[in-house]
């Protein structure tokens, strides 16, 4: 378990360790077997975790030169990014800054607004693309592209979690940077 002396970025990669990484085979979204797992989800809604994780990914991006002064808003395909983002926008308020959340729909809506964004409007805002863990990258490039089509300027792609299977380099390759708060080694998995 954490200590009192563990910076936050350790107390949350220990957490991660102990709530989120199952051990087993296990077939990923991107068809690829591993032999482990992790849930970001035991993670992201967990009530010491979450705090942490908002807390940790505002001080990855602000030692990126991506503070509150250059984001405005933060958010991703639902449902892996939601909890990451709500988690970044409470630890922005607590810390007095304003940040706003969005949620990146798999398709727009048929109904009521037939909105693809929720949340407050994006266009014309500087925005960072959120993702609880990554393996191609494939979540986020779909919410760039939707970000884009809504007149964002997509600033950053930001995970909690890269499992080093390509997702950097796919993003990147796209021209937008990449940011991950832990990598495997963190949760002892390289």
């Amino acid at each position: 378990m954490t200590t009192t002396n563990d910076t936050p970025r350790g107390q949350l990669a220990a957490l991660v360790r102990e709530l989120a990484v199952v051990h087993g085979e296990v077939t990923l979204a991107s068809g690829l077997t591993s032999d482990f797992y992790v849930d970001m989800r035991r993670a992201t809604l967990h009530h010491a975790a979450a705090p942490l994780i908002g807390h940790v990914m505002l001080d990855m991006l602000e030692e990126a030169g991506l503070g509150p002064e250059e984001v405005d808003a933060v958010g991703g395909l639902t449902m892996g990014a939601d909890p990451v983002a709500t988690a970044m926008l409470h630890a922005a308020a607590s810390r007095g800054l304003e940040l706003d959340a969005f949620v990146v729909r798999k398709e727009s809506k048929s109904h009521g607004m037939r909105r693809r964004i929720e949340g407050p409007d994006v266009a014309g805002r500087r925005v960072v693309v959120l993702e609880d863990t990554s393996t191609t990258g494939g979540s986020p490039l779909t919410a760039i592209e939707a970000l884009r089509g809504a007149g964002a300027q997509v600033l950053a792609v930001a995970v909690v979690v890269d499992r080093d299977t390509g997702a950097r380099e796919a993003i990147e390759k796209t021209g937008v940077p990449y940011h991950a708060a832990l990598g495997l080694a963190d949760l002892g998995l390289s």
